[in-house]
């Protein structure tokens, strides 16, 4: 029983790993493209919200994907 919770726990560990990647990603290009479009307060502010929803939205999708495997 306790090593299929390890392997729950690595698999949501992975998908919290691959979710920070994909957040920053988001940042890093959003910020540049949306800093094109709207000035400093607006413009970066509305890149970390994208970047924050795409982060966890990953995370939570790829937690369950490797969770079922």
């Amino acid at each position: 029983m306790s090593r299929d919770r390890a392997d729950r726990v690595a698999a949501w560990a992975t998908g919290v790993g691959i979710g920070l990647i994909a957040f920053m990603l988001t940042w890093l290009i959003g910020n540049r493209l949306i800093g094109l479009i709207w000035p400093p307060p607006v413009g970066p502010t509305v890149a970390l919200a994208g970047a924050v929803v795409t982060g966890g939205a990953v995370a939570v999708v790829w937690g369950r994907r490797l969770t079922r495997r």
